[in-house]
């Protein structure tokens, strides 16, 4: 039970820390176009991106896949960058997006899985099973985004509801901001 324990702690330190921002500017942008109203809808695309997140981190502990850390450290935060745009264009095109963001957020919770693989990989003792230490990183995991969307969508109600600051400029606000971390990030990271 300690190990699973370790690893509920990592997976909610994983989205908690501020080392995690791709991960937490991530959330913001799925959060950015929901109310409080819209919860089950948000839960099930936070837990879509939490899936996706667990396939690569499974796939890549059984070294099915590998890919080089570079690249997806680079990627990660495009992922960001085209979620917080949709958010944008779907201001006028709200029907095509509301299809797309399921698969999106399962697509684009693989390739930040990618990003943690390694790191989860070096935690594992070399004969170690995988399923507790994965189970407990995804409940911790799950948690945590848990607790960053609760705040989001309470910081989106007491805006837009006690000030002039209507819903469409609380997602074009939280969705710029999301892209111009992003773009630092891809800067920083070449």
């Amino acid at each position: 039970m300690t190990d699973f324990y370790f690893f509920v702690k990592e997976g909610w330190q994983h989205i908690i820390s501020w080392y995690a921002l791709d991960h937490l500017l991530f959330i913001a942008a799925l959060v950015a176009t929901h109310t409080y109203q819209q919860w089950k809808n948000l839960a099930v695309l936070v837990t879509a991106f939490t899936i996706g997140h667990s396939i690569t981190l499974a796939l890549s502990s059984f070294k099915i896949i590998s890919i080089n850390s570079y690249w997806v450290e680079i990627v990660i935060p495009v992922t960001i960058i085209i979620t917080a745009a949709l958010n944008v264009w779907q201001l006028k095109n709200k029907s095509v997006y509301h299809q797309l963001k399921y698969g999106l957020a399962l697509s684009f919770g693989c390739i930040h899985g990618l990003g943690f693989a390694n790191t989860i990989q070096f935690m594992l003792a070399s004969k170690q099973q995988i399923t507790v230490p994965l189970l407990g990183f995804n409940i911790g995991l799950e948690m945590g985004q848990i607790l960053v969307v609760s705040l989001l969508l309470g910081f989106n109600f007491i805006i837009t509801n006690n000030t002039v600051l209507k819903q469409r400029w609380w997602i074009l606000s939280i969705s710029i901001s999301c892209i111009l971390l992003s773009i630092k990030m891809i800067i920083e990271r070449f």
